[in-house]
């Protein structure tokens, strides 16, 4: 049996903040991790039923303080994060850092898409 990321009851975030990028092609709002002048943003993929669309955006709040407070987040953060560019952060789905973390995946949903391994 497969085990997926369960959600807290009550979850107050205290790490990452929510960051507004007008130049980014995928998306408009994520949720960033910064330390000094580097950065992660990290996007969730959401689902709108009533038109069938998706947009990326920022991640639940729930999801915040587990990467943050994962054993690994610092490591994979000097990996990825880096200075913003054109307004921009380096990039990675939800997806991508919770299976860098180890951590239990969110459920599969039929309408996902993927950036697999390619950079944002």
């Amino acid at each position: 049996m497969r085990y997926h990321y369960e959600k807290p009851d009550i979850s107050v975030p205290m790490y990452g903040e929510n960051y507004y990028c007008e130049h980014h092609p995928v998306y408009f709002v994520c949720t960033l991790y910064k330390m000094g002048d580097v950065g992660l943003a990290v996007i969730q993929q959401k689902y709108r039923i009533d038109t069938k669309s998706t947009w990326w955006t920022r991640i639940d709040p729930d999801l915040r303080n587990s990467l943050y407070l994962n054993p690994g987040f610092l490591e994979y953060f000097k990996k990825m994060a880096g200075p913003c560019k054109n307004g921009c952060y380096p990039t990675v789905t939800i997806r991508q850092i919770m299976w860098a973390l180890k951590m239990k995946p969110l459920k599969r949903e039929v309408w996902e898409t993927c950036f697999d391994h390619c950079p944002i």
